[in-house]
């Protein structure tokens, strides 16, 4: 069943009226519906088109959140082939929330990182609503370092609110966790490729998104803090959300012209979530540009690319 955001009632209004009608056809095989049916969809795709062209950062941000969006489990079925997920940090424990592994994409190898927020109440606690605790990283690292020793690309799926801010993990150290993520990132000797696809949230997001090459999703945002955290900074009111991404440039557009992101992978209309299949194709296709543009680089020219894109955020800002 399509669940709908609040900006989306219109749509919503159509969309219920369209099944009622159908309902209706099906206990009564008189009643002709085919007409009106086809004038309220006309109208339903007309609302949807007119509501997505003009979204506001904090509808985005809703976008991003939706539950039915895809999810890092949902990529791995629809882009690779031979999954092979490894578990384990190697000093303390398993973190679910991070997933991390091997994988094929088109026969080529490839390591995998990303986090799973999961899609009913018991995958949501099993992943901890993808916010990882510290091992979560320590495992990133270890992996990132297996790839880089046996040269296979990365890819980082991104998809968190942010770290998790519990004590233990604190006491565990989750920011030195997430710094050496983030300079393991920076000096493989391999390329990475990251995919902002739903939220992009703090140095939970950074410590995989520090990559030769960082996309993404239309509506997927990608921010320091969250909307509510800022708010609650800002004017120690959470109530004020909606204020603070609307001026925070979350945005892929926002983040692109700052140079923070290197490209957009578009959605289709009414968001990834309601055309799955078009976003996978959408994503595979950047992924075999990204690998083929980077397949004759020697280790030093994807170290030194890597390094010249990070010192050239900032400048030449519009």
């Amino acid at each position: 069943m399509q669940s709908y955001l609040d900006f989306e009632k219109p749509v919503a209004d159509l969309e219920g009226k369209i099944a009622e009608l159908k309902s209706l056809a099906a206990t009564d095989q008189a009643v002709s519906i085919d007409e009106e049916v086809n004038r309220l969809s006309s109208r339903a795709d007309e609302a949807l088109i007119d509501i997505y062209k003009r979204l506001t950062p904090w509808q985005k941000t809703q976008v991003a959140r939706h539950p039915q969006r895809p999810h890092f489990s949902d990529y791995i079925k629809g882009l690779f082939s031979e999954w092979s997920p490894l578990a384990g940090d190697r000093k303390f424990a398993e973190d679910s929330a991070i997933q991390a592994g091997l994988a094929r994409f088109n026969g080529q190898p490839v390591a995998i990182l990303g986090q799973e927020k999961g899609n009913s109440t018991e995958t949501r606690l099993k992943h901890n609503f993808g916010m990882a605790r510290p091992e979560g990283y320590r495992k990133a690292v270890r992996i990132m370092e297996m790839a880089d020793r046996f040269n296979i690309p990365v890819i980082s799926l991104v998809d968190t609110s942010g770290a998790y801010p519990g004590i233990g993990a604190e006491e565990r150290g989750q920011a030195e966790a997430i710094a050496r993520s983030t300079e393991k990132s920076l000096e493989l000797g391999v390329p990475n490729l990251a995919i902002i696809i739903g939220e992009g949230g703090s140095g939970g997001a950074i410590a995989i998104a520090t990559a030769s090459r960082v996309l993404m999703l239309e509506h997927a945002v990608y921010s320091v803090i969250s909307p509510e955290g800022g708010a609650t900074i800002l004017w120690r009111d959470a109530a004020k959300a909606q204020d603070a991404a609307n001026n925070m440039k979350i945005t892929a557009a926002d983040l692109l012209a700052f140079h923070v992101i290197d490209g957009i992978i578009t959605e289709p209309t009414g968001g990834a979530h309601r055309h799955p299949e078009a976003i996978m194709d959408s994503t595979r296709g950047a992924i075999a540009s990204f690998l083929d543009d980077f397949a004759d680089k020697s280790r030093l020219e994807v170290r030194e690319h890597r390094r010249e894109k990070f010192i050239a955020i900032g400048t030449n800002l519009p």
